[in-house]
């Protein structure tokens, strides 16, 4: 049932004060969410997002085929290794997975998988501010999909550069990373159009949860696909789902209300006169120098580099430890690293509808509810982390501890991973980019590191890799708690709308 919202409090106009600086209490009406333009948008970016994510996990699980793990690893002293013990009926052969016949198989130690699982990370950087700002002043519909549509593409020719060697598949797969650089930061910006500001969080959280949807779709069946079809399957069917999603988005897609051909006019109206002037094109200038000196935009960048340093660990790294230290066959393994991800997606979707209901009740102001997010994202799993690393060699104890880690860390998906559009709506895009590449760096470094730690395959090494995550996500929600902010920063305010401030003399503010 539509309800009806007065005053909009996170963004109220102040064309909408009356000359006593008192709201005027307009009666618009909120179409419902379900089955809207919006919700429709919202689940194709989902669609979008889980087939990147996809796209970027399937090399995670599809490794532990493509390496030959029977060959001796340089420097294996069996004496100095405490490890768990095999299952009954485990011998040296174990570890070679039956696939297909004439499946190829390649000698890679642990460093150079690191490299590999890097690889994508390295061109990730390049593209993401880039993106931000183009998608912010032209739309992000084209790069979104062309960004989903290039790194598809690319994904189709990994059997092919593996089989040339791991130099090949590294550039291919840091070229993956510069298409699917553009996609988050087009995202963005597209919402910065789309949502009213007390849908943010749920449309947000929504939309970017099919990051952790895909990557617990991709992990089983990458597993299942090795075994049955052999691992360059993998990639040719994960490509072709990215390139099918292509058609229908744009197709079905737009840019804003204005230019959708299926919306109502009465969402159309909604949506534009809750976003107002917050929605409108940045143009060719962006404040740069007033960015680069925003407290609260470090306090996200900052916040994202350390969360994000054992998001990609336990990402890019899972399935290995399950391989190497429990023993876990493939499609176990595949299925076991996957139940993270059904986690982080439930409690970062129901995480976003909360955090909407917290601020549009005016329990909290959105600065609070963001840090309370985010703080409860990265100090749960930090906790559980370290669990994980005395969990030994029970099986039970350790997927119980990965499970709750991701699960508690997709509060924070309603905390600082969608704060870009809350301090600067109009430059959302291009902030998610400049944050986004800061926070793509331990993507690069955290696969190296963790191969380095790990190089003799010990619960000891390991348990190094856990206690530094660990460290770095404590930090994260120290600094974000002092620093952050969810108001709308002055230089993010439309130039038409700080003109009508300054001659009604009133201030503006996004706390609820």
């Amino acid at each position: 049932m539509a309800h009806t919202n007065g005053s909009y409090s996170i963004n109220a106009a102040p064309s909408d004060q009356s000359e006593d600086n008192e709201p005027l209490l307009r009666e618009v009406t909120t179409p419902p969410l379900c089955c809207s333009a919006r919700l429709n948008l919202a689940f194709l970016m989902f669609l979008g997002i889980a087939v990147v994510y996809g796209l970027r996990v399937n090399l995670s699980v599809a490794m532990v085929a493509m390496v030959n793990t029977s060959q001796p690893v340089p420097g294996f002293n069996g004496s100095s290794v405490h490890t768990c013990p095999l299952p009954s009926g485990w011998d040296n052969t174990s570890q070679t997975f039956e696939q297909p016949e004439g499946t190829p198989q390649y000698p890679w130690d642990t460093e150079t998988q690191g490299w590999l699982l890097g690889a994508f990370f390295f061109g990730y950087l390049c593209t993401q501010i880039l993106g931000g700002y183009l998608s912010g002043r032209y739309g992000g519909r084209i790069f979104l999909g062309l960004g989903v549509l290039g790194t598809a593409a690319l994904t189709l020719l990994t059997p092919l550069a593996a089989k040339w060697g791991p130099y090949w598949l590294f550039a291919l797969r840091a070229l993956e990373g510069v298409g699917e650089g553009v996609t988050f930061p087009a995202m963005m910006a597209m919402w910065a159009h789309w949502a009213p500001p007390l849908e943010r969080s749920r449309l947000l959280s929504m939309s970017g949860n099919g990051a952790n949807f895909g990557a617990f779709l991709a992990m089983p069946l990458t597993g299942y696909i090795c075994q049955a079809l052999g691992w360059p399957a993998v990639f040719y069917i994960c490509g072709g789902a990215g390139c099918l999603w292509a058609v229908f988005w744009f197709l079905l897609a737009s840019d804003d209300p204005s230019t959708h051909r299926r919306i109502s006019k009465e969402e159309r109206d909604y949506i534009i006169s809750s976003i107002r002037h917050q929605g409108s094109s940045h143009g060719w200038s962006v404040p740069v120098l007033s960015m680069l000196t925003s407290v609260p935009l470090w306090a996200i960048i900052i916040t994202q580099m350390c969360f994000n340093w054992s998001f990609y660990t336990q990402f890019t790294s899972l399935p290995t430890y399950l391989s190497n230290i429990l023993h876990f066959d493939l499609k176990s393994n595949g299925f076991v690293s996957a139940l993270p991800y059904l986690g982080a997606w439930l409690c970062a979707t129901l995480s976003g509808f909360l955090a909407d209901s917290l601020i549009e009740r005016k329990v909290f102001s959105v600065t609070t509810v963001r840090k309370l997010f985010t703080l409860t994202g990265v100090l749960f799993p930090a906790a559980f982390l370290l669990a994980v690393a005395y969990s030994g060699c029970s099986h039970a104890l350790t997927i119980a501890f990965f499970t709750l880690t991701s699960a508690t860390g997709g509060t924070s998906g309603a905390g600082v991973y969608i704060n870009q559009i809350d301090i600067a709506p109009r430059y959302a895009g291009f902030l998610l980019g400049i944050t986004n590449t800061f926070g793509t760096i331990p993507g690069v470094i955290a696969p190296i590191a963790t191969g380095y730690f790990t190089h003799d395959h010990t619960i000891e090494g390991w348990r190094k890799v856990f206690w530094v995550c660990a460290g770095v996500n404590v930090c994260a929600g120290v600094f974000y708690t002092l620093l952050g902010s969810g108001e709308v920063q002055s230089w993010a305010i439309p130039e038409e709308e700080s003109d009508v401030d300054e001659g009604k003399g009133t201030t503006r503010s996004v706390s609820a």
